[in-house]
């Protein structure tokens, strides 16, 4: 059974395994998966402030005076 931080993330082409060795790696591969990484943090950020605002949109219709 698969633990959810086992599991690749996929950025298009390249597939980033956490805890994958990196001592293979050049400095410009480690510097490309540093910006892919930033990328993919600030699309899952962008998408909690998304449900955060729908949360509290649902909330002021449901909410009892």
């Amino acid at each position: 059974m698969f633990d959810e931080g086992d599991l690749p993330l996929r950025t298009g082409r390249t597939i980033i395994t956490p805890g994958e060795d990196l001592s293979e790696f050049s400095v410009e591969g480690l510097k490309e998966r540093v910006e892919l990484l930033n990328s993919e943090i600030a699309r899952a950020e962008a998408m909690i402030q998304s449900k955060t605002a729908g949360r509290a949109a649902a909330e002021s219709v449901f909410r009892k005076s």
